[in-house]
């Protein structure tokens, strides 16, 4: 009888400790991000998972007092990550195009990603005609890809000697240095980035864009509420200076628009 009543509270004791754990454990929330896609989001040289769009999500994490998770994924199995519930939400450059606009529950855009083109500083070019009979580099599968290919900017493309598809953006700008291409065709983020680890005084910005697209977070369809959630805090963050801090550390300050 005496070691029934013992095995009683035991259970009782473990099952409080089961409820306090609980009641003390932070929600995690967990961001699914390419991890080679500077400065939104990739690993440094130290292996460690840095850039903007993981400095916001931490903040917003931190406010919400919730455990930030990094998981870095596949691009290709960005939907199976989101639907299976590996990943909270799409967080990393996620362009908000028309054929995914109904696909996820996005919050508001809050970067304006521009595809530009970038020459190098002394190379006479300074507009798009300028193009004309030059070698132009591009990522594939890029979103500056798919501008090139859109029906609108048929001529432009049909002006070029030649469009390059190289596998990243540091072959591109191998080709650039080298003299193998003449341009690269590129979003402004990354450009910046790209420029700035190279010496930015060599290179230029045409002023006319390719094409302007909007950044957002994709979360599963359906769950408003986890969006409306980070949506509330990153308006927060835009009110109290926050936002803008973090996006001057990344050099993205001309390039938000969130609460503009």
């Amino acid at each position: 009888e005496i070691m029934k009543k013992i095995i009683s509270l035991l259970l009782v004791a473990v099952m409080l400790c089961a409820l306090l754990t609980a009641c003390g454990s932070k929600k995690s929330f967990t961001v699914g991000f390419d991890a080679e896609f500077p400065p939104y989001g990739y690993a440094n040289e130290k292996g460690e998972y840095v850039g903007f769009d993981l400095d916001l999500a931490a903040e917003v994490c931190n406010r919400r007092g919730w455990d930030v998770k990094f998981q870095p994924i596949e691009w290709a199995s960005k939907d199976m990550e989101l639907e299976s519930g590996t990943i909270d939400c799409i967080w990393n450059g996620f362009t908000m195009s028309e054929d995914r606009i109904d696909q996820y529950e996005w919050s508001d855009a809050y970067v304006d990603n521009s595809q530009v083109f970038i020459v190098k500083s002394d190379s006479g070019i300074a507009t798009q005609a300028d193009l004309a009979g030059k070698i132009v580099a591009v990522q594939a599968a890029s979103s500056a890809l798919e501008a090139l290919e859109a029906e609108e900017s048929a001529a432009l493309l049909g002006s070029f000697k030649e469009l390059i598809q190289v596998p990243d953006y540091n072959t591109a700008f191998m080709y650039l240095e080298s003299g193998a291409a003449e341009a690269i065709a590129m979003d402004i983020g990354v450009a910046k980035f790209q420029m700035a680890e190279r010496g930015a005084e060599k290179f230029v910005v045409l002023e006319e864009k390719l094409v302007s697209e909007l950044y957002g977070v994709g979360f599963l369809k359906g769950n408003t509420e986890l969006r409306d959630q980070v949506q509330e805090t990153l308006y927060e963050m835009v009110k109290d200076g926050k936002f803008d801090e973090i996006a001057k550390k990344w050099d993205l300050q001309d390039c938000v628009v969130l609460g503009k």
